[in-house]
């Protein structure tokens, strides 16, 4: 992936530097030129000075070939203006924004822009929403045999029973937030629009989970 990152923070720098770990290329804006310090010595990303949210300089952040965008910068307003260019100027679909305020954060979600808030759990919660579904999970313990994964389930399964997803997709549901609230499933449970699944599955699982997930019920 290429992403493109708004803000050379705290956030944006520890951000750009996982994704480089992770093989992805990066691009990093932000208008004070002496903040890509904090990338250090060895960060080999573009590093661009200017306005985030203006298009030359998004262009030159590669922004036509991006597959994501961060805006982590330290205003709202910046990162929502920059997300909103992205999203409809660029068509760019994987979009974060940093929002401080919570209220405002709310009406974004709403809109469609993925926002998130604080330092290292900003940048954990920005990575994992960059990436690709079941790139990177919300946990794996100490062995690296478990995982613990947040997925918007598709629309190929609303109506369908939890238990019918478990046994096809070899995971377990941990609970699924449903409109705000957690809920544990039971064998009666059928997924609906708009939830959002907890799946523990085993790490060696994981890539046929996702198929299946993306490919939809099997019949009997």
């Amino acid at each position: 992936m290429h992403v493109v990152i708004m803000g050379c923070g705290r956030v944006g720098s520890t951000l750009a530097r996982s994704l480089e770990d992770r093989n992805h290329t990066v691009s990093v804006i932000d208008s004070d030129p002496d903040a890509f310090r904090r990338l250090g010595p060895h960060f080999n990303g573009d590093k661009v000075a200017g306005i985030g949210f203006d298009q030359d300089v998004m262009e030159k952040a590669g922004i036509r070939r991006a597959d994501a965008f961060a805006a982590v910068s330290s205003g709202d307003n910046s990162n929502i203006i920059a997300a909103r260019v992205a999203r409809e100027t660029f068509g760019i679909q994987q979009v974060v924004a940093r929002i401080y305020d919570p209220g405002r954060a709310e009406v974004y979600q709403r809109l469609g822009i993925t926002t998130v808030a604080t330092v290292k759990w900003t940048a954990d919660q920005v990575l994992r929403r960059l990436l690709p579904a079941g790139a990177e999970p919300d946990f794996r313990d100490p062995s690296g045999t478990i995982r613990l994964d947040q997925v918007p389930i598709p629309e190929r399964w609303i109506g369908q029973r939890t238990v019918h997803f478990q046994e096809q997709s070899r995971c377990r549901i941990a609970w699924i937030d449903r409109l705000g609230e957690g809920i544990l499933p039971h064998r009666e449970s059928v997924i609906q629009e708009g939830d959002i699944l907890h799946l523990v599955m085993r790490e060696e699982n994981a890539a046929h989970a996702y198929r299946v997930i993306e490919s939809g019920p099997q019949e009997d």
